[in-house]
């Protein structure tokens, strides 16, 4: 009888253990020096550039989805954005070249001040130029 309550007083003890849960902090927002929080939206930038007369531009943005405009180069629109994933497309089709000059036509995209696709021609031929991708950050 005396072991049995040994026994009974040493279960008791052992599960009176304190048991102890080790968990990693969660990560805190990176701030600025004056404690403001960082910025973490991506600037994407659609640029056209060339001696283009005119340009029919086609490109991609989340919040207005496809976006068409004729204009004159040079040409630049940008927006911010969360996401973490994005197809971006940016189209380019010269409506009409000057005389007697060399055609030069250069499409870009730019996320957060890096060249991520570009594609340019000097063709006098009016076709589209396609700039597209899936970006990540």
């Amino acid at each position: 009888m005396k072991s049995l309550l040994i026994g009974v007083v040493a279960l008791l003890t052992v599960g009176c253990d304190k048991t102890y849960f080790i968990t990693q902090p969660s990560p805190t927002p990176a701030t600025t020096a004056t404690g403001n929080p960082v910025n973490t939206d991506a600037k994407i930038e659609f640029r056209v550039f060339g001696n283009a007369n005119s340009v029919r531009i086609r490109y991609s943005a989340p919040a207005d989805g496809l976006n068409q405009t004729v204009t004159t180069l040079p040409f630049v629109t940008s927006f911010n954005t969360d996401q973490k994933t994005l197809f971006l497309t940016l189209e380019v089709t010269p409506l009409s070249w000057p005389a007697l000059i060399q055609p030069f036509l250069n499409a870009q995209i730019v996320v957060n001040g890096n060249l991520f696709k570009e594609a340019s021609s000097t063709d006098f031929l009016l076709g589209s130029l396609n700039v597209n991708g899936t970006w990540r950050k």
